[in-house]
């Protein structure tokens, strides 16, 4: 049986991959995806915090170490916490890519819990109202996942963590202008993300290239 797959690296990134869990089922999830992002990335079990770092080895090799995997990374903030601490005292830039419910995961304002050792949040906007945000990405918490999304990228920004994105894929029936606006309006750097992939449902390519 191959070994799963904790760490992958992508370009100049080292993503790492910490479980499978999610509050959202996106219709343009790569998890959805015939391809993924080349790696088989569905975990057995959610890795230990030796495991994470054991597979970090040394992250001055890698422009960022990125959190993101095929689930929430910050379904486990505790480990994200630790393991982000641990790769900061050995020179890593750290970035979290987050549904941005965290807060309304855990019942409490997770963010300066990890100031002063993350170095970006990339918070997954792709909507520009709670409407278009239940369509397109399912949360399991209903309408109030949205409002969450925002509040944490409010809070993320007030807490001075220094990369604040709120990101957005382009799909039918998201306004990217006015998603840049919300993303701007909060302080935030905006990105847009192109989909490009063959969904498992589907026999033909998507593109929004």
């Amino acid at each position: 049986m191959a070994e799963q797959i904790v760490a992958y690296q992508l370009g100049y990134n080292l993503y790492l991959n910490i479980t499978n869990r999610c509050t959202n089922n996106c219709l343009f999830c790569i998890r959805n995806t015939a391809d993924g992002v080349g790696y088989d990335l569905w975990l057995a079990h959610e890795p230990s915090l030796d495991e994470v770092i054991n597979a970090v080895k040394d992250p001055t090799r890698y422009r960022e170490v990125v959190f993101c995997g095929y689930g929430e990374p910050l379904m486990r903030v505790d480990l994200v916490k630790e393991a982000a601490s641990e790769i900061k005292k050995r020179g890593g830039i750290i970035r979290i890519n987050t549904n941005g419910q965290a807060n309304l995961i855990h019942g409490r304002n997770v963010i300066p819990e990890l100031k002063g050792t993350v170095d970006t949040i990339n918070i997954s906007l792709n909507a520009q109202s709670a409407e278009q945000y239940i369509r397109i990405c399912r949360p399991s918490r209903g309408a109030a996942a949205y409002r969450a999304v925002l509040d944490f990228a409010r809070l993320a920004v007030e807490e001075e963590i220094p990369r604040v994105i709120l990101s957005v894929v382009q799909w039918p029936g998201v306004n990217v202008e006015q998603c840049r606006q919300i993303a701007t309006g909060l302080g935030a750097e905006f990105r847009l993300r192109q989909f490009s992939g063959r969904l498992k449902s589907r026999t033909d390519t998507i593109s929004a290239r």
